[in-house]
């Protein structure tokens, strides 16, 4: 069978990460997507990064996987009336431009709803659609800075903020936009209506953040001023060879803990007696049990540590994390055919659906490679879109 979103259309105008990659879970759960690119500007930026086999970036393949490219100029009118013949008999129309831009250039809300008045019309933009940095350029470590992720993962106020290394705020805003997205279907399913679905990636980290990092600002009129410190060790642990990560919460945990370390003395350590103890002398808890850690190898840890009910796992680079026993079993990474590129190394959807399972239908798209399909589909004639190709208003691609 498809995937749960079969016969849902996608009209995709998102480029970089944040929303191609919002717009990829819809495609691997079934939409059918149609990324609409500048011929001119060489299509999405991110076909254009390093680390490529062919005309493809792995950056691309993997955040527009399941998708149909039609490449149109929408600097020209006709490209704009094209636009709105797609959008037509769409479900969802999904932009990422700077706030303004496409009222200017004629695929705003209100002209889309023209053509198509009950779409989901979603915007996703870096600070919000109002106030002073709306307008701002926007990268993830931006987003990092403002947000105060970049703090949290310092540890403390006090100390030199970090930024996570990887691009947390845009893949985050992806999976935020694609559950609001389906969220909206689903009040459409039920009210006959669209409406405006509007993120940020500034407001996605911040309600990400709240939940376990912002206890500090939680209590109206009893903010603290500056974050308490936590630790500043991660709970990484070097040993005689390799590392490994060891998370102790209750006090049955303390005690395989201290009983796979062989230190019973622990247990009377007026610092450890109890969970909250534990956590007030964090440091010093983390820093004996390194010490100890450092004598034998990681793999013989991990099977006293297991043994004695301690939650713990090897801490892996990835060249073995896509060799780990449970991330083959669970087939989490997958490898797939692509037309033009060959064998790829990939992720599966992370939702599993039973009735409804999700595949990699198509690799991502050559730029413009669908688009004689496409506009087909919608009663552009042949001649039309040859007339239209040679005007420079949209551009065609190699075929699958």
């Amino acid at each position: 069978m498809p995937g749960p979103l079969h016969g849902y259309r996608v009209i995709d105008l998102t480029s970089m990460i944040s929303g191609p990659f919002a717009t990829m879970i819809l495609a691997d759960q079934g939409a059918d997507v149609i990324k609409v690119e500048n011929p001119a500007a060489g299509g999405d930026y991110v076909r254009q990064a390093a680390n490529r086999r062919g005309e493809f970036s792995a950056a691309f393949l993997n955040n527009n996987r399941n998708k149909r490219s039609v490449a149109l100029n929408l600097k020209d009118p006709r490209g704009v009336e094209v636009l709105h013949k797609l959008c037509a008999d769409a479900d969802v129309f999904v932009q990422n431009f700077r706030p303004g831009v496409v009222d200017r250039i004629g695929v705003g809300e209100d002209a889309i709803r023209k053509v198509a008045p009950n779409i989901i019309y979603v915007s996703i933009s870096g600070f919000g659609h109002t106030g002073p940095y709306a307008n701002k350029p926007v990268y993830d470590p931006l987003i990092q800075a403002v947000s105060g992720l970049a703090t949290v993962q310092a540890g403390s106020d006090d100390e030199r903020p970090r930024l996570v290394r990887t691009i947390l705020p845009d893949k985050l805003t992806a999976v935020t936009a694609s559950q609001a997205i389906t969220a909206a279907l689903l009040a459409r399913e039920r009210t006959g209506e669209g409406q405006h679905v509007r993120l940020s990636m500034l407001a996605s980290v911040i309600f990400f953040l709240w939940g376990s990092d912002m206890g500090s600002q939680t209590f109206v009129g009893n903010e603290l001023p500056q974050q308490a410190a936590a630790s500043f060790v991660d709970l990484v642990y070097e040993s005689a060879e390799g590392y490994l990560t060891v998370a102790v919460m209750s006090d049955k945990e303390w005690r395989g803990l201290t009983k796979a370390l062989e230190k019973p003395e622990w247990l009377d350590d007026e610092r450890f007696k109890t969970p909250a103890l534990r956590d007030r002398n964090i440091n010093d808890r983390i820093a004996i049990t390194q010490k100890e850690l450092l004598k034998r190898p990681a793999a013989e840890w991990l099977e006293r540590l297991e043994k004695a009910g301690v939650p713990c796992a090897p801490v892996l680079t990835r060249n073995e994390m896509i060799q780990h026993p449970q991330v083959i079993a669970d087939g989490i990474v997958v490898e797939n055919e692509h037309e033009h590129v060959g064998p790829l190394r990939q992720t599966r959807n992370a939702a599993e659906f039973s009735g409804t399972p999700t595949n990699a239908r198509l690799g991502a798209p050559t730029l413009g490679g669908d688009t004689v399909e496409v506009l087909s589909e919608i009663g552009i004639s042949a001649d039309e879109i040859e007339q239209l190709a040679s005007d420079k208003v949209l551009a065609t691609g190699p075929a699958r």
